[in-house]
This record gives structure tokens, C-alpha cells and sequence, in this order.
């Protein structure tokens, strides 16, 4: 079929315009090439598609059937193409973002309105999910761009900074205070000592597939850190809660609990070691299809968030 396209649209506006001369002006072609297009296109379908007289053509049976289906084709084309240039001129697109739940809802919407209310024809899909899954989404090009943690290695990554965060322990000071009484082990009763802390209190981590648990872990290990009560939660909004009600010492993100720290509601368990600052800013691969929507994305954050 693909060889004979231009023959069919040939054969198209020769049925349209009622004649070969007409359909040549049309095609800015000569009208031999218009007659041998058309004998062409009736020689691989094996079926006489025109009547030729010196008044004009008149379509076949069959050239009638081909015509009218043309006809419908056709127009799906212009259709199509007027629908493109439309959504062009509004802006309109589609944008699928990848991100955690927690970086979500602390950094990404926020700023979403802003971006909503100055593209409203852009349409967004939001995939929450874990940051490992967003980076394979990105490889596999399921999504157009993610919010995550600079990646150790960004060989087929761009990566633009939106923000920087801190990794921290947060916990009640009744909590501490109970942990005091339970495991004196000074006799002026002064506070256990921040390793002992995590060596006798409940600590509570992200499970191990989230990147941030991963990075935790990694200097806790290094600083020869094991806590022996640990408990596993599935987001940062729980760890917030929970260390909140006094279960235990939470590590979360200090930029998602600088209301708590300022309210007292938590406070900052001092650490032996320091966790290192880390980037938090939009991914998207370098094979990534450039669509309209994404161009005005990054034009955001460029003008927005750095």
C-alpha cells in the first residue's frame, strides 16, 4: 500500500476536480504524469478505476468505492492536522511526571498549580511510585521526566536541581525521656550517648527498596551503627506520625517536619556522624522525546525552581 500513496491521492484529486487537467493544476504536475499516475494505480489494483471522454472522467464501480474511502481518509488527514495545529497554537499536550509519594506531596505540588494555571491545556499523569521505579520508567521512556534524588550515575541521565535536602532523626522528648529512665547508664543520669541512643531505642527506617533507606543505611553502616529494634515503614508520612505518638526515632527529611521542630512537636536526635546533604531535582534521559509539553516543563523549572 505505501507505494501507492501518492497514486492514491493523485487518483483522489483527479475524482474530486472532475478532470485530469483540473487535478493537474491542483498537483502542480503535468497532465501526462496526472494520466500515467492514474493507469499506474489501475494497473496494481488490477481493476479500471476512470471512463476518460473529452468532457471529463467518471468514476467506475469500483473507482466510485476507492474514492469514497479515499475521501474519508483524506479528511482524517486534514482533520488531523487542523486538531495539531490547534493544540500548537493552545499549548495543548501531555506530560507524565514520576515521583514518590512523599516528594510529591512536599515538592512537586506546590509548584503544579503554578505550572497548571500557566499551561491549563497541558494534561498531566503523575505516576507515585519509588524513585527506583521512576529511573527504570525514565530508561524504558514510560514517563517524560521524574522527580528524584540525583542518581550516582547520570551517563543517560539530565538532571536539574530543584532543591537540596537533609537527612535527620526525629523523635519526642518524652521518648527520649522514657529511653533515659529505661537505660541509665551514667551515674549523674545524664542522656545516654547519641550511639547508645540508636543502640537501645526503636528505630524507625523506610523499607529497604526506597533510595533514601538505602542512603541511611549506607552511614549507618559506615559509623558501625546497628539498631537492634528496628521497624519498617512504608512512607515518610507515617515515620512523621509515628515518631510523633512516641514509638520511636524516625529518620526523616528536615524539610518535611520544620513545622514540628519549630512547634517542639519533634525534636533532632543529635547523630555521632553526619548524613551528607543530597540533591533532589528533575531527571529526564538524554534519548527523551523533546514534546512540547516537556519543553514547557523544563522552561518552568528553569524560571521556577532554580
Amino acid at each position: 500500500m505505501t507505494e501507492n500513496l501518492s497514486l492514491y491521492y493523485t487518483f483522489y484529486m483527479v475524482a474530486k476536480t472532475g478532470k485530469i487537467s483540473n487535478a493537474s493544476k491542483e498537483l502542480f504536475i503535468s497532465q501526462p504524469a496526472v494520466s500515467k499516475a492514474i493507469s499506474k494505480l489501475e494497473s496494481n489494483l488490477n481493476t479500471p478505476l476512470l471512463y476518460r471522454s473529452t468532457r471529463g472522467v467518471t468514476l467506475t464501480r469500483e473507482g466510485d468505492i476507492l474514492y469514497q474511502r479515499l475521501k474519508e481518509a483524506f479528511h482524517a488527514i486534514e482533520l488531523g492536522e487542523e486538531q495539531l495545529l490547534y493544540e500548537s497554537t493552545l499549548g495543548v499536550g501531555h506530560l507524565s511526571i514520576g515521583v514518590s509519594t512523599t516528594i510529591c506531596k512536599y515538592i512537586l505540588l506546590p509548584y503544579l498549580q503554578s505550572f497548571t494555571q500557566q499551561n491549563p491545556h497541558i494534561k498531566l499523569s503523575i505516576a507515585c511510585q519509588p524513585t527506583i521505579q521512576t529511573q527504570k520508567d525514565l530508561e524504558n521512556g514510560s514517563i517524560d521526566i521524574g522527580l528524584i534524588a540525583e542518581p550516582s550515575s547520570t551517563d543517560n541521565i539530565l538532571f536539574s536541581k530543584v532543591t537540596e535536602v537533609e537527612d535527620i532523626f526525629v523523635t519526642t522528648k518524652s521518648y527520649l525521656e522514657n529511653l533515659r529512665i529505661r537505660n541509665v547508664k551514667h551515674p549523674d543520669g545524664s542522656l545516654l550517648e547519641s550511639k547508645e541512643i540508636f543502640e537501645n531505642a526503636t528505630i524507625m527506617l523506610l523499607d529497604k527498596g526506597n533510595v533514601t533507606r538505602q542512603y541511611v543505611d549506607k552511614y549507618l553502616a559506615s559509623n558501625e551503627i546497628y539498631p537492634h529494634n528496628l521497624l519498617e515503614v512504608s512512607t515518610m508520612d507515617l515515620l512523621i506520625e509515628f515518631a510523633k505518638i512516641d514509638i520511636g526515632i524516625a529518620c526523616v527529611i528536615k524539610k518535611f517536619v520544620e513545622k514540628e521542630l519549630e512547634e517542639q512537636k519533634l525534636i533532632k536526635v543529635p547523630l555521632p556522624f553526619r548524613i551528607p546533604h543530597r540533591n533532589i531535582g528533575f531527571a529526564w534521559t538524554k534519548k527523551a522525546v523533546m514534546n512540547p509539553a516537556l519543553v514547557s516543563f523544563l522552561s518552568f523549572v528553569d524560571t521556577k525552581f532554580i
